[in-house]
């Protein structure tokens, strides 16, 4: 005797799924049907080939119900490789990189439910967030994979009531900084609002890429090098309230080289350095090292603005009038406020 088992997939149909991406362009792979039939042989149990004897049969009691019996119990949920199969493919089929995702961030990808993910794409749509966008979000922060709409939801909600974000700039503060998403109002997005407010700086709509950052491990360290380098705590402060992306440059790999280059190889005062902190943003390889070689070459002596601020034809012109012809007056348009004397005049 044999007898056939069949196993179906619980898909009624092959990929792509019934679920409506919007402007969500579908893969140009043609994926196999998740559908399958296997057919199972159990082997004959026929006297023929038996050597055993059978006992004699029980006397005959109430009858069990049979184990073949319908039964009206929960579907059961899909294998673990079947299910992650099924994300992928969904993943694949809105255009992301499933295989950066894997090789970089696959507990993410195993941790996240093809229901949040699917809840997440309806939520990046209906805020007119296109293919592109959500995978360079998706690239940045796959975090967001794992997330759900209930989670990110409070999110906006804080954006646009205690951070004053515009409506209309809510998806350029989320394109710039995705993280955004995924950090927690009450522990992280809350709490550095206020330090930011308390040290100053009133327009935090205009630098919402820092509610993302920890006050103890990223802000106050910041704050405490200066001091630590010899500025007065209201001056540290001063520098970052003026410049507040100060806070995202890194203390080991931008702020102390270019420090210690301004003051030790420059002889620079910090009074230059706290009257416009903006000097750190310029490249320390590219535009600080090079000027100030040239005026060493030339014996000649800039305040840091004339040094820096220009551009660098203004800068060679200043450089060239100052080396090969008589000063010009100070009200002159290429006076770099007397080339040799120190920015303590300005």
């Amino acid at each position: 005797m044999q007898e056939k088992v069949q196993f179906f997939s619980n898909h009624k149909s092959s990929f792509p799924y019934p679920f409506k991406l919007h402007n969500f362009p579908s893969s140009h792979h043609d994926f196999p049907s998740l559908s399958c039939s296997r057919t199972l042989h159990f082997p004959s149990l026929s006297s023929k080939t038996n050597t055993i004897s059978t006992p004699p049969k029980p006397p005959k009691t109430t009858e069990l119900p049979s184990v073949s019996e319908p039964v009206n119990n929960p579907p059961t949920p899909p294998p673990p490789k079947a299910d992650f199969q099924e994300k992928m493919l969904y993943l694949d089929s809105i255009g992301i990189d499933i295989f950066s995702l894997v090789d970089h961030h696959r507990p993410v990808i195993l941790s996240a439910s093809l229901a949040d993910i699917k809840s997440i794409v309806d939520l990046f749509t209906s805020m007119n967030f296109n293919s592109l966008e959500f995978r360079r979000i998706v690239s940045m922060c796959p975090e967001i994979l794992a997330s759900n709409a209930s989670t990110i939801v409070p999110v906006f909600t804080f954006l646009l009531r205690e951070a004053r974000v515009n409506g209309s700039d809510i998806k350029r503060v989320i394109n710039r900084r995705p993280r955004l998403l995924v950090s927690s109002v009450k522990q992280r997005l809350r709490p550095t609002l206020y330090f930011l407010q308390s040290i100053g700086i009133e327009e935090v709509n205009k630098h919402t890429y820092l509610l993302s950052c920890s006050v103890e491990d990223k802000l106050l360290p910041r704050i405490q090098y200066f001091e630590n380098m010899g500025f007065l705590y209201k001056d540290a402060i001063s520098m970052f309230r003026r410049f507040p992306p100060l806070f995202n440059y890194s203390i080991k790999d931008n702020i102390e080289p270019k420090l210690n280059y301004f003051v030790v190889e420059m002889g620079r005062d910090l009074k230059e350095l706290k009257e416009f902190p903006q000097y750190f943003s310029f490249s320390l390889e590219n535009r600080i090292k090079p000027r100030h070689q040239s005026c060493v070459e030339k014996s000649m002596y800039f305040p840091l603005r004339a040094l820096l601020k220009t551009n660098e034809e203004q800068f060679r012109g200043r450089l060239d009038v100052c080396c090969n012809s008589s000063m010009p007056l100070s009200s002159s348009p290429l006076s770099c406020i007397s080339c040799h004397i120190d920015s303590n005049t300005e």
